[in-house]
């Protein structure tokens, strides 16, 4: 397991036109700086350089890295019949030979200089949607289940291109990124069970808890 890629944005107009601009288009770089961000939406990238369009719902610590798995955007080539190079989903880090999907929530990885934790699943968004203009392409992206993972950070520190991913513990409930994912879109059976672990930070927990009640 290993980074293929890290990856910084290029600041683009928002394809949704509900933000100034996106930094939804991420370019490789030798290497990436992170630094840990403020608690709250708003507080920016884990990554120094990075830019974020939408402040009130990206960035921050639950959101500081976003990776996603080459092999993901291979399928997804195959798919749409279309060129997608290393940060083409807007992640920070392009990783092979780890399942995100099946990577337990709050699993710690060593990575270069840097210990991070898997957080929160990916919600798709317009901005990914007007980005992709492919038609229908947040139902196909949700009904594939695979949204990559966000990642908090422990230790700051540098990553480069190559660096090795080494898990580091196992954290002690079932429930994987797949899973978490799928009860944030809608699976109340899956919301209920995310819910009785209580794996999921603070407002993450609470937005699941108000979705069962609702």
């Amino acid at each position: 397991m290993k980074v293929l890629s890290t990856n910084v944005a290029v600041r683009r107009d928002d394809p949704s036109n509900r933000h100034a601009y996106t930094g939804i288009d991420k370019k490789p770089r030798p290497h990436i700086e992170l630094a840990v961000p403020g608690p709250n939406y708003g507080d920016g990238s884990g990554v120094v350089g990075d830019s974020i369009g939408d402040h009130e719902h990206h960035g921050g610590a639950e959101k500081a890295v976003y990776a996603f798995a080459r092999e993901e955007l291979d399928y997804w080539q195959d798919q749409l019949s279309a060129n997608l190079p290393s940060g083409s989903f807007g992640e920070n880090l392009t990783t092979l030979g780890i399942d995100w999907e099946q990577t337990l929530i709050n699993q710690r990885i060593r990575v270069g200089g840097a210990l991070l934790e898997v957080s929160i699943p990916r919600q798709p968004c317009a901005t990914f949607a007007g980005w992709m203009n492919t038609r229908g392409w947040l139902r196909s992206f949700t009904q594939h289940g695979d949204c990559g993972a966000y990642l908090r950070i422990i230790e700051p520190g540098t990553i480069h291109s190559g660096d090795a991913l080494e898990l580091i513990g196992t954290p002690p409930h079932d429930v994987t990124m797949g899973m978490a994912f799928r009860a944030k879109m809608g699976d109340k059976a899956l919301a209920r069970h995310v819910v009785e672990v209580g794996c999921l930070s603070a407002v993450h927990h609470e937005q699941l808890v108000a979705k069962l009640s609702r």
